[in-house]
């Protein structure tokens, strides 16, 4: 009988551990182990606690936020990414330690109590995910301690500020993406993506169509004012209105620099001087002031112009009335002071303190 030929064994290293394949020579051998370790390595980011944290984050926001709108995934991450994963990303998830993520934590010291809120919620999806998943036994970042942050509110832009943003948008057709949110009540994302098309007849009213991704409520048709109907009406249909010449919109960083462009051109509009093209302080323009100012402003213009709160929450696109009444209900000194003359009888129509007792 002719004698059979010995099996070959390849053997490599993964992880710290020996494996070994064998095959009927060296060649079948060696592919069979580099396979394997292929293997090895596309699991790696599923079932093994030696991963980095960036790989599980990832692999859980993919896996368990599949109900998030695009644009509030893109954010979620962005900020997972910046605030999280450049400080502990490339870090073994089993090696993580709670002092690793209170210093995480620790570095928005003197951040808006919303942002430390949402760092501190990030944290705990990534490790508690990981324990479900038995890839690491206690979640590290279950008893942090949240450090002092801000309280920010948004407020309504004055009428200082709103002449000279309707001065400066009549100067860059790009600065219609701000008109939009003053006038439409548009987040600056639903602002970028309206187009000529979106420029519709309701009844013999001009309405926008803002086709808002957000949440269900965000889309929605709005009213058009004169003013900005006036502006826009010509944008050709398949063109965005924020970039009348262009079929391109915005991308999110050329939005940025957009908005250090607007907030440039209202400092000078207000009178802030210049030295060799660069601005000097100090900066007329308020230091609070953000163009999400504008959408604030759209809520209370209509509260002020009487428009019921049922109503303004379907313009403003808002899930949650709660969300609308919080700025619906807001008082600025304007309305302190339209209440001051109603109850002293001074505004025409009233009778508070001038009806005189028999």
């Amino acid at each position: 009988m002719p004698r059979s030929k010995k099996s070959v064994t390849k053997s490599f290293t993964f992880e710290g551990k020996r494996h070994f394949v064998t095959g009927k020579d060296k060649a079948e051998a060696a592919v069979k182990a580099a396979m394997m370790e292929r293997d090895f390595k596309e699991k790696k980011a599923i079932v093994s606690g030696n991963m980095s944290v960036r790989e599980w984050a990832d692999k859980a926001v993919e896996t368990y936020k599949t109900n998030q709108a695009d644009i509030t995934k893109e954010k979620y991450v962005h900020r997972m990414n910046h605030c999280i994963l450049e400080q502990i990303g490339d870090m073994p998830l089993k090696q993580v330690k709670p002092l690793h993520c209170q210093d995480v934590l620790n570095m928005q010291q003197g951040k808006s109590k919303y942002q430390i809120s949402q760092v501190y919620q990030m944290l705990n999806f990534i490790f508690r995910k990981a324990v479900e998943n038995n890839l690491i036994l206690e979640n590290p970042a279950a008893y942090l301690t949240k450090p002092s942050g801000t309280k920010t509110t948004r407020r309504s832009i004055t009428e200082n500020e709103r002449v000279h943003i309707l001065k400066i948008c009549d100067t860059d057709k790009r600065f219609y993406l701000f008109l939009l949110m003053l006038f439409c009540g548009c987040r600056p994302s639903e602002a970028s993506e309206a187009k000529g098309l979106d420029i519709q007849k309701m009844e013999n009213e001009n309405v926008l169509h803002i086709r808002g991704i957000k949440t269900e409520s965000a889309d929605r048709y709005v009213p058009i004012p004169d003013y900005l109907y006036d502006r826009i009406k010509s944008t050709p249909k398949f063109s965005y209105i924020t970039m009348p010449e262009s079929k391109n919109k915005y991308a999110k960083k050329n939005y940025y620099r957009l908005c250090h462009r607007f907030y440039r051109e209202l400092n000078l509009s207000m009178g802030c001087k210049t030295y060799r093209n660069e601005l000097i302080p100090p900066y007329p323009l308020a230091d609070d002031f953000v163009p999400y100012c504008l959408r604030h402003t759209y809520c209370t213009d209509l509260q002020k112009k009487g428009i019921d709160i049922r109503t303004a929450q379907y313009l403003m696109g808002h899930a949650d009335i709660k969300m609308t009444a919080n700025i619906y209900t807001h008082a600025d000194n304007s309305t302190v002071i339209d209440a001051a003359r109603i109850l002293r009888g001074t505004t025409p129509g009233t009778t508070l303190d001038t009806a005189k007792t028999p």
